[in-house]
């Protein structure tokens, strides 16, 4: 069995004099509370504090990251318990750790190794050896109450999370959080892609709940629309300080009323072709800009993704089952419309991601530097990683500086990587400022305060936490 030990000055810069000073700045910001102000980890979690049930439900079932890399070396995911409840958890712990090699490199194993040496206190090597060893420890540290989703939540100093819920979600897990008395702030956000995205799976089925549960004719553009007012507000009193949106792409559009009413009339129906869907998605997002302009919310974009790629894990399994992949996207012509519309009132806050890193120099960066309205969000899933982050700061901070982006956020579905991948963003952050510092490019003093603010301030800032 090998050793399992972290670095104490992992990630950080090789050249020892920069390393200083990134371990320096790191000091300062290595305790700070955690703001996840974007991800999909699940309310019900802190509603019922429950505990999480065996090493399997809780570190492989929820993270993508982890089953996509076992199926893309032929193991089923029936096998890993995914879509299977037959399966027997400890034999599928059991193919992830004989398979543990295969995420060498990879920023999985930074943060499963994190979680296994800080949360698990594990001091051995995760393999075929050691996978019964790992099951039985894990599991039995989370039956106890310290391994509560509440205790997990204080321990790691959360400050806040937000999770994403779909406006025909009745929230009742937030409405549970609050009554409960428990202090841990959990909120939700609006992801409205179910009834935006005439593509989406019951998009007309949709509809139907969204009426039943508003009140609204949402057969009508109208009603269509109050019922996303009321929606909105509904999640706002739940908490809610922004919206998200996952298109494929960032088209936008700025039609005429009757037009967009026309328009409406084609997809609710069900009678459209794919070039209607994707005129419908481009000006539903200027819709919900307009009516972030009303109630404040905060509008998040994540486009430039082709989702469940692979039709066969789709057909058996559903949707986000690792086979989304980037693929290129256009912001400069595609965000015109909004921009033109929304993006000169600073009301009005737009938090833009992207998966195509080449779009970062080119298009983001000078967008997010020019419109009051726009700010950049982080690197993001695919390229949530050590390199990932240093190549959005190498082609973004040029153009759009520090204080035109938001932050980190973890962006997961997976409870305990998001202490883990907050730690590596601080790293990531404090190893590039100390460059800028050994460079004299920057005072320490404040890198200091830019390390504070990249890890703290501007993600409260930016989502109004």
């Amino acid at each position: 069995m090998r050793p399992l030990a972290l670095h104490p000055d992992r990630l950080f810069p090789a050249e020892a004099g920069v390393r200083a000073i990134a371990r320096k700045l790191y000091g300062e910001v290595a305790g700070l509370p955690i703001i996840s102000p974007h991800g999909h980890t699940d309310p019900e979690w802190w509603a019922t504090n429950a505990s999480f049930g065996n090493a399997t439900e809780l570190l492989l079932h929820p993270d993508h990251y982890v089953f996509r890399m076992l199926y893309s070396q032929g193991v089923p995911l029936e096998a890993l318990g995914i879509g299977n409840p037959a399966a027997n958890p400890r034999e599928s712990w059991r193919l992830f750790a004989q398979a543990y090699q295969l995420f060498r490199g990879t920023p999985s194993r930074m943060w499963l190794d994190w979680v296994f040496a800080e949360s698990f206190g594990l001091d051995v090597q995760l393999s075929a050896d050691t996978s019964d060893h790992y099951y039985d420890h894990i599991t039995a540290e989370l039956a106890t109450n310290a391994f509560r989703p509440r205790a997990l939540f204080e321990r790691y100093n959360i400050e806040v999370i937000a999770t994403t819920e779909s406006p025909l979600d009745d929230l009742r897990h937030h409405k549970a959080i609050r009554e409960s008395g428990w202090k841990g702030r959990v909120i939700t956000a609006y992801r409205p892609d179910p009834v935006i995205d005439p593509e989406f799976e019951g998009f007309r089925d949709n509809l139907k709940t969204l009426s039943d549960l508003t009140g609204e004719d949402c057969f009508s553009w109208s009603g269509y629309l109050a019922a996303h007012r009321q929606r909105r507000a509904y999640f706002a009193a739940m908490g809610a300080t922004s919206t998200d949106h996952g298109h494929s792409t960032a088209r936008t559009a700025d039609l005429s009323a009757p037009e967009a009413e026309a328009l409406f009339r084609k997809v609710s129906a069900g009678s459209f072709t794919p070039d209607d869907a994707e005129l419908f998605r481009a000006q539903m997002l200027s819709e919900m800009a307009g009516m972030s302009l009303e109630d404040g919310l905060v509008m998040q974009l994540h486009p430039g993704v082709y989702r469940n790629h692979n039709a066969q894990v789709f057909a058996r399994f559903g949707r986000d089952k690792g086979a989304d992949i980037p693929m290129p996207c256009d912001y400069v012509h595609a965000l015109r419309p909004l921009l033109s519309k929304y993006g000169n009132d600073p009301r009005f806050s737009f938090i833009v991601f992207t998966l195509d890193e080449t779009s970062y120099a080119r298009e983001l960066a000078p967008l997010a530097g020019h419109y009051p309205a726009m700010k950049l969000g982080p690197a993001w899933w695919f390229n949530d990683s050590p390199e990932g982050m240093r190549r959005f700061r190498e082609m973004t901070t040029e153009t759009a500086g520090f204080y035109n982006t938001v932050g980190f956020n973890d962006d997961t579905r997976a409870f305990l990587s998001i202490p883990a991948r907050h730690d590596v963003a601080r790293r990531m952050d404090c190893g590039w400022l100390a460059q800028l510092v050994a460079e004299h490019r920057m005072e320490e003093w404040e890198a200091a305060e830019l390390a504070v603010d990249l890890s703290y301030n501007l993600a409260k800032r930016a989502y109004k936490l």
